[in-house]
């Protein structure tokens, strides 16, 4: 809002009442206006500031408030709010003023507004410094750009203003050397560093202080504004920045904590430091001074060893120089006793194993340092159940905790299984070290080192008589075997001498280890008189720490009792062929037979059995077989079957019987035959198309002496003429007339029939056959005259048709007078029958 200056007085007078009237229908209202005064107005007063917007038309007593100072003032009249003399922000940058004004009828105020002074800034200030002078301690090492000083200025006018904007200058430097440009100030901040050239050349200078001359000015960067000097002194000295590369500490150590634990320093009056690790939590801490601590006790199993970095930083956080590395390494204390991997071990061992035989291997685990007695275990053999009187049996490296067998006579008789317990303790196994146990069981495993043995070591004689038969049992034997497991106490038996020819046979039971000898083939006295059978005894498994001795070897006599034993023919089967042509006493087989006790050599006689058709004959000395009658192979005898008997003549039960079979050879002396009945076959004449008679033939010799037949006609000329006869296949032929018309009779045709054999033989035949007249449906209509001594089908047909004819007239006559008696009478006139043949 503009100031009103009091040349214009009047004419706002004139316009109070209209601005009155326009806000009497107002009842109440609390404005608030800001109005900002420039500080230091040395132009006339009272300086009008604004116009109140109060209505004073029935209004009166307006007063002014929150002028303690005397410094505004108001008039009624007009309602301008005036200043009376120059503000200074400095003082007082604003003010709070509050204008009322009470109604007639009323005892409150019922209209108010608050109006706000802003005091506006003027640049009427110089920056002045925090301090009259200003010192840093500079330590070598710090790198460029970290600031180690801040000079800092103050400013009374608006910081929010150019007024009190400062800027920054370093104006000279004393000494100049080594550079006169050494040192740099932010302008903004007044942080003063080292420039690159100063941070590289202060390491090797001899210059221990610095006088900086700096300037403060405001406005910004504008030129104009005020100018302040100052003084800036600045002292080199030695880099302090370093730690041991690393600090021991015992694990849990009983202190006071938080313990200072090394100290670090870098040379500055302002610097701080921060401490940075890879562990959680607050284990350890810095302070302002440097100061290190741990702040609780280690444990080094759970952490070995920590890397920590500590950082000398300025006032902005920025470091002056490379962090510091730390290693805090956690020394061991023998806080951890020795942990077995396995409360219990177990281990096989066999039986007969070498001394020093590794069985088992215990381990233990310290969680002490490895590099120390701490964790340094060593294995010991407390106890052993079952005990040994020596102590030897079993044996541990107090080192490796490698058990070994130190007794040669391990055996499951003494027993099954050993318990050992096993101690490790650290600190090399020192009475003051910790310790802890273990159970090592040792199970003795069975080896097959016991050979089977025989119960006696010969058994026998067994007579056994010549004609047992295979399959009987000559005798069982038993072996034992200490041994416990079925792989090792499993018998194998078998016989490793006396059986080349394999008379006998094993028949072993793994269940009770027995082995029965068993008659494989049958006995000959006359070939063998006595077998001696060495029977041996072995496992399947390998045998370990034993040999196989006398005892797993069995002798077993046996002795071929002699009998009288059935004589034995040549063969068991005879088989001869012959023609059935050959003549009764021809010789068709000798047989012969032998006894086969060469000690006694009877009589024997021969005979047949089951000659049924009794067409032979043998002699009983001789054994010949002859033919005693002709022979017939038609009758169906193809092959005959008959037993021959070789016995003693002395003892007649005792015999051998064979097979004699006889091959019956076919030879051609048997005529074909024609088969079939012909007497209803007939032709019709004349000739008609695909007419004819067929005709078979059979022979009761063999295929290879009777097919194929030959079909022929009689030679003679009419016959020739009159017919013909052709093959269909090896037995059958067809008859057809060979002129187209023969006189209807019954015509006898001479046909012969020839068959293949060698010599061939042949059949002559009279055929009848019957030759008509037909209709035209091709039945025979001519009547033939009866044949001697039978009667023909054509008149065994008309006698047939005509009962049937007859009997179906009279039905006819009858059911026509039954139905149609009003009707004439009928006649059924029967035509002429023909006469019908059965082809």
């Amino acid at each position: 809002m503009k100031v009103m200056y009091p040349a214009r007085k009047r004419s706002l007078r004139n316009l109070i009442p209209q601005v009155l009237s326009l806000l009497s229908a107002i009842h109440f209202a609390h404005l608030h206006q800001r109005v900002e005064v420039p500080e230091n107005y040395d132009g006339l007063f009272p300086l009008y500031l604004m116009k109140i917007n109060l209505t004073t038309d029935n209004y009166y007593n307006m007063e002014l408030s929150g002028n303690e100072e005397g410094i505004f003032g108001l008039d009624p009249e007009s309602g301008f709010l005036f200043a009376i003399k120059a503000l200074d922000r400095e003082t007082k940058a604003s003010y709070t003023l509050q204008v009322t004004a009470k109604h007639q009828d009323e005892d409150s105020f019922s209209q108010a507004e608050t109006i706000e002074i802003i005091v506006k800034d003027k640049n009427d200030n110089e920056p002045h410094w925090t301090e009259d002078l200003f010192y840093a301690v500079l330590s070598k090492g710090t790198k460029q750009g970290v600031s180690f000083l801040q000079i800092i200025a103050a400013d009374p006018d608006d910081s929010l203003t150019a007024n009190a904007d400062l800027r920054y200058k370093i104006i000279s430097q004393v000494p100049k050397t080594p550079s006169e440009n050494m040192f740099a100030v932010d302008p903004r901040t007044g942080a003063i560093s080292l420039t690159e050239e100063g941070s590289l050349l202060h390491l090797s200078s001899n210059v221990d202080r610095y006088q900086l001359d700096v300037q403060v000015k405001d406005m910004g960067d504008e030129s104009s504004g005020y100018f302040t000097p100052g003084e800036v002194l600045i002292e080199i000295v030695n880099n302090t920045w370093f730690l041991p590369i690393e600090i021991q500490l015992q694990e849990n150590l009983n202190e006071t904590y938080p313990k200072v634990m090394s100290t670090v320093h870098w040379n500055s009056n302002r610097v701080h430091y921060h401490l940075d690790g890879s562990f959680a939590g607050d284990v350890f801490s810095v302070d302002g001074e440097g100061n290190i601590y741990v702040n609780q006790e280690l444990d080094r199993e759970y952490h070995a060893q920590y890397m920590m970095t500590i950082s000398a930083v300025n006032d902005d956080g920025v470091q002056y120089g490379d962090p510091l590395e730390l290693m805090i390494i956690v020394t061991d204390e023998n806080d951890n006793p020795p942990v077995f991997h396995q409360k219990v071990y177990s281990a096989d061992v066999r039986e007969q194993t070498e001394k020093g035989t590794e069985i088992a291997r215990v381990e233990a685990e310290d969680g002490d340092d490895p590099n120390t007695d701490n964790a340094n275990i060593s294995y010991t053999i407390l106890s052993q159940e079952p005990s040994d009187p020596n102590n030897g049996m079993f044996h541990v490296d107090k080192d490796s905790g490698i058990i070994t067998l130190q007794d040669t006579t391990l055996s499951t008789s003494k027993s099954k299984q050993y318990i050992l317990h096993v101690v490790a303790t650290d600190l090399g196994g020192s009475e003051e070290g910790l310790s802890d146990s273990c159970i090592v069981i040792i199970n003795v495993v069975d080896v097959n080192d016991s050979p089977p043995q025989f119960l006696q070591t010969q058994y026998g004689p067994f007579i056994i008589p010549e004609d047992a038969e295979p399959g009987m049992l000559i005798a069982t034997i038993a072996a034992s075997d200490e041994d416990e497991k079925i792989e090792f106490y499993h018998i194998r038996f078998s016989i490793e001498s006396g059986n080349e020819d394999g008379t006998f046979k094993l028949d072993t039971s793994s269940a009770n280890s027995t082995v029965s000898i068993i008659l494989e083939k049958k006995l000959d006295y006359e070939g063998v008189q006595a077998y001696t059978l060495v029977i041996t005894a072995r496992n399947d498994a390998e045998l370990h720490g034993a040999v196989y001795g006398n005892s797993s070897t069995a002798t077993v006599y046996i002795l071929v009792g002699n009998i009288n034993e059935a004589p034995v023919l040549t063969q068991t089967k005879y088989e001869v062929s012959v023609p059935e042509s050959l003549k009764p006493g021809t010789v068709l087989l000798t047989v012969k037979a032998s006894d086969p006790d060469v000690f006694h050599t009877p009589a024997l006689s021969y005979s047949l059995k089951n000659d049924s058709k009794k067409w032979l004959s043998i002699d009983e000395h001789s054994g010949e077989i002859q033919l005693r009658t002709i022979l017939d192979r038609e009758t169906g005898e193809e092959i005959y079957i008959v037993q021959v008997i070789a016995q003693e003549k002395a003892s007649p039960s005792i015999s051998a019987t064979a097979e004699v079979i006889i091959h019956i050879l076919d030879v051609n002396d048997n005529s074909p035959l024609l088969v079939g009945d012909y007497s209803g076959k007939y032709l019709c004449t004349p000739q008609r198309d695909k007419q004819s008679i067929i005709i078979s033939a059979f022979d009761h010799d063999s295929v290879e002496h009777s097919i194929p037949f030959i079909f022929t006609l009689a030679n003679d000329h009419a016959i020739q003429r009159n017919w013909r006869l052709n093959s269909i296949n090896d037995t059958h032929a067809f008859l057809t007339m060979g002129n187209s018309w023969l006189e209807p009779k019954v015509h006898v045709v001479p046909i012969i029939i020839t068959d293949s054999g060698k010599p061939p033989q042949k059949q002559h035949i009279h055929l009848p056959v019957t030759i008509c007249i037909c209709n035209d449906i091709g039945y025979c209509m001519i009547e033939v005259e009866k044949m001697e001594g039978m009667p023909t089908v054509f008149s065994a047909v008309g006698i047939i048709v005509g009962t049937l004819g007859a009997i179906g007239l009279f039905l006819l006559i009858i059911f026509g007078r039954l139905s149609m008696t009003s009707k004439e009478k009928r006649s059924t006139a029967l035509d002429t029958v023909p006469l019908k043949s059965t082809a």
